[in-house]
């Protein structure tokens, strides 16, 4: 890919708008710049308000236009930024305008990639980037803002350069003499590389969390047929989306929502109710219901007054106990479980205070952590493997146990993109929109 040539794409939303932004990276594009806001000269950095003419010297729009200088840009080029109104002909005006002047459409992702290759962003800000692109709630800003401006890249970083260190001293050791390095080097490496261990292990075992707080906790109802998990479903979303009948096993797919709870995206999702079934259709939905139990972040059982309910004597942290139609029965007897009614209401602003508490206590496992997704979690499974592989080698094999830390550095270096190949920057981009 040509890092040099002139790209452009529309960095606001699309459809009309009081205001476009219009993003232009290249080489050189000072000139272009001062043929669009039709000036004889400009300054770096400093806003212009110009009528931009098209060729044949017709006006398309007023715009403010501004003239990055490379390096100090969001890519590392020159940059430009048009400021147009937002009327869907203006934008296709200014971008025949650009195609004319030798500019093309940038691809998804683009301007992030010629940002990593001028050193201005890493692979895990990039994954910072496209999940703040992508954030609906302010815990899901707060996780990826966190990401993009560094937070995560310190951290690998600070692991692989130790690693690096430690793979140094290991092949060391077997070049010079014992007083001519540091004493115990031995016991020091071991223990660093023991500390390195716990720690990437520590980032993976709150991978769930981290997950959940970036694509959205999944919250399943599953009970009995009957007992008015989809009544529930709607109380909670308070509108209607699942169909509500007497009919038993009237649900027979999962139908699910997303609503925004204490900040937190939550994926909330009614099921078939669980009981035998001859109906081919039913047995589908229950085995879809179970699928849902294995993934859920937390579990909603639902149970009703008329059908005498019990609750368990150990409950997981994980579910919560919900007996539905309180208002067919007054008596609450049973402890540890929320009573409510899906066609009053009552108990529904409880239960989802008690959903958002839990939903706190799982995000809390999260915080100080780097934000581990699909694609470094299989690289720190890696690092972790070779760091422990390098912990189970003889005192006396440390050319081994150098290899293996090495290695473990490497993986690291695949997470932050100084090792890495073009199919995994492919990837890595693609998830980004145009203009970004």
């Amino acid at each position: 890919m040509n890092n040099t040539e002139t790209i452009f794409a529309l960095s606001s939303g699309h459809g009309k708008s009081g205001v476009a932004v219009i993003r232009i990276s290249g080489d050189k594009l000072y000139d272009l710049f001062l043929r669009i806001t039709n000036r004889k000269s400009a300054d770096a950095r400093h806003a212009y308000f110009a009528n931009m003419h098209d060729n044949t010297g017709d006006i398309i729009d007023q715009i403010v236009g501004i003239y990055f200088i490379a390096p100090r840009s969001f890519t590392g080029t020159d940059v430009i930024e048009i400021y147009s109104h937002g009327a869907p002909a203006v934008i296709d005006k200014i971008f025949e305008y650009l195609r004319d002047n030798g500019a093309r459409m940038a691809q998804p992702g683009e301007f992030s990639r010629r940002a990593f290759y001028n050193n201005k962003m890493d692979l895990a800000d990039i994954d910072g980037l496209a999940a703040l692109l992508d954030a609906q709630t302010d815990m899901q800003r707060r996780s990826a803002l966190q990401s993009m401006m560094g937070g995560d890249s310190h951290t690998y970083d600070a692991w692989r350069t130790q690693m690096i260190e430690i793979s140094a001293y290991a092949a060391a050791m077997l070049d010079y003499a014992d007083d001519e390095l540091p004493a115990n080097i031995g016991n020091t490496i071991r223990e660093k590389t023991q500390k390195l261990y716990d720690e990437i292990e520590n980032a993976l075992s709150r991978y769930t969390a981290v997950r959940a707080i970036r694509s959205g906790f999944n919250v399943a109802l599953v009970g009995k047929t009957n007992v008015g998990k989809s009544s529930l479903f709607n109380a909670i979303l308070g509108a209607n989306r699942a169909i509500v009948s007497d009919i038993p096993g009237t649900t027979r797919d999962v139908v699910s929502a997303t609503l925004d709870i204490g900040g937190y995206m939550v994926n909330l999702s009614d099921t078939a109710g669980l009981r035998e079934t001859d109906d081919t259709i039913e047995k589908i939905g229950i085995q879809r219901t179970q699928s849902e139990i294995e993934n859920a972040d937390i579990i909603i059982n639902v149970q009703s007054t008329e059908n005498s309910p019990h609750i368990p004597q150990t409950i997981k942290s994980n579910e919560i106990y919900v007996i539905n139609k309180m208002d067919l029965s007054t008596d609450k007897k049973i402890p540890n479980a929320i009573y409510v009614s899906a066609k009053s209401g009552a108990g529904i602003a409880e239960l989802t205070k008690i959903i958002g508490t839990k939903i706190s206590a799982i995000a809390k496992t999260a915080e100080n952590s780097v934000a581990v997704n699909a694609r470094t979690r299989g690289l720190l499974i890696g690092a972790a493997r070779e760091l422990k592989n390098a912990l189970d080698c003889e005192h006396e094999n440390y050319d081994i146990f150098s290899e293996h830390t090495r290695r473990a550095a490497d993986a690291i270096g695949k997470i932050l993109g100084t090792i890495t190949a073009n199919d995994v920057l492919d990837a890595t981009f693609s998830q980004l929109c145009l203009g970004k």
